[in-house]
């Protein structure tokens, strides 16, 4: 593939690529990135003749977002039910909804409807939250297999009558270990799965749907499979309120007691971490999914992202559909950056400017789009996100110049310039072509 392309291996830092060859293998692992002055580019464009693919003038090519939340059942109500705290949220919109997906007829064309559509506006990387039930589940990973996107798939665990509704909860502790140990299987086997491009994940739904045996089992299974694993964790009052009334420390301690944070666990949200939990999610090299949006309408607080980073924890940025009202990226991007300036310059206007704000917590929007690209890659320990030898080619072309886009360009060159306005700017309908592994896909 040849063309100009940006990425950024570091936070804060953009990397601009301008007329460079990405060589990519069967497998659709980059080979190497040839510059222009490098004589082997030129013998390498000779070489591939129609194997090349050239981004024309004004398209730029992006790596793929790695959304690190989605509840992808909860796709067919976005932009819906946004008017209620999370645990009233739950229990009359979204576990009715999410209920309905044991009807596979119902299930399909909205998990399919998801994909898509999610492949179409850049996110080639999805951590998904499944439902509780099994089939439905496996039918999501098997959509994403077809379609081509690189996704983590879990099956939900939530067991606790005390928390979950009647008709739609575990039957035990021990069918719902069952239950993730066959999903795991089911994934792992899949002819469709031969290149190991869908994973499975172990998904305690949150500790107030769990009762202890379930986390305790779902601990012992992830030594055993090795697998990723995802939660919730302190995201709103009522729900960081309930884990310290339950055992009396935080989220992040008691899914370590349960042997749940791990090197590849994803915990959503996040906002109400200390020092002490932030010291032990870098410890174990857990991931925070830093969930902007999301946390506007029901986290109760601004998650404090340059305090993270400066502790050395590795985040990434989700949607949170449906908590949060968009399925884009580039919006994850900025509202990222948005909510971080909101905490520094705070939102009381009759307190003093001292007073007001956290000082030292922006962040600038190289670091939000480091954070949905190799963040994103980093928190799932895979090689994505970054345009250089052994990462996978994962690619989305951006085209500044699309009649129905959302980008103005009026003589910008400078690549800093165009970057900030793909950004800031970029929808749906500037996506001109997706790639996952090095196959187009959309």
């Amino acid at each position: 593939m040849y063309g100009t392309f940006f990425h950024a291996p570091t936070a804060g830092e953009l990397a601009v690529l301008e007329n460079r060859l990405i060589l990519v293998d069967e497998a659709g692992v980059i080979s190497a990135v040839l510059a222009e002055d490098d004589p082997a580019q030129a013998t390498a464009i000779a070489a591939l003749g129609e194997a090349l693919v050239w981004l024309p003038e004004g398209q730029f090519g992006l790596p793929g977002f790695v959304d690190l939340h989605i509840h992808a059942p909860q796709y067919s109500q976005l932009g819906q039910a946004l008017d209620a705290p999370l645990e009233i949220w739950l229990q009359k919109y979204t576990f009715p909804l999410e209920a309905s997906y044991a009807d596979l007829g119902f299930a399909r064309p909205r998990y399919e409807a998801l994909v898509a559509d999610l492949l179409a506006i850049g996110t080639t990387t999805a951590l998904y939250f499944a439902t509780q039930d099994r089939a439905a589940t496996e039918l999501l990973a098997e959509i994403c297999m077809a379609k081509g996107q690189r996704a983590l798939v879990g099956k939900v665990v939530m067991d606790d009558p005390a928390g979950c509704p009647d008709y739609y909860r575990d039957e035990s502790a021990e069918t719902a270990i069952a239950e993730t140990r066959a999903v795991i299987e089911h994934i792992r086997t899949h002819p469709a799965n031969a290149d190991g491009r869908v994973l499975p994940v172990i998904t305690p739904r949150f500790i107030p749907s769990c009762t202890d045996a379930a986390l305790d089992g779902l601990g012992k299974l992830a030594v055993e499979c090795g697998c990723h694993i995802q939660s919730h964790c302190s995201e709103s009052d009522w729900a960081h309120g309930h884990v310290l009334e339950r055992f009396g420390h935080t989220d992040a301690e008691a899914l370590d007691r349960f042997g749940l944070l791990t090197r590849k666990t994803v915990l959503a949200h996040s906002n109400f971490l200390t020092d002490a939990d932030m010291d032990r999610l870098a410890a174990r090299g857990t991931a925070v999914a830093h969930c902007a949006l999301s946390n506007v309408y029901f986290a109760n607080a601004v998650f404090p992202l340059r305090r993270a980073l400066e502790k050395h924890l590795h985040v990434g940025l989700g949607t949170d559909i449906s908590g949060g009202p968009s399925a884009s990226m580039f919006e994850a991007c900025r509202t990222t950056v948005q909510s971080s300036r909101l905490l520094e310059d705070g939102v009381d206007p009759t307190l003093s400017a001292a007073e007001r704000g956290t000082a030292g917590s922006r962040i600038d929007l190289v670091t939000a789009f480091h954070l949905a690209t190799a963040g994103g890659g980093i928190a799932l320990d895979l090689p994505i996100g970054i345009l250089a030898p052994g990462y996978r080619l994962d690619l989305i072309a951006v085209d500044t110049m699309a009649e129905e886009g959302t980008i103005r360009l009026f003589g910008e060159t400078h690549p800093q310039a165009v970057f900030e306005k793909i950004l800031y700017c970029a929808s749906r309908a500037n996506i001109a072509a997706v790639w996952v592994d090095g196959q187009q896909v959309c």
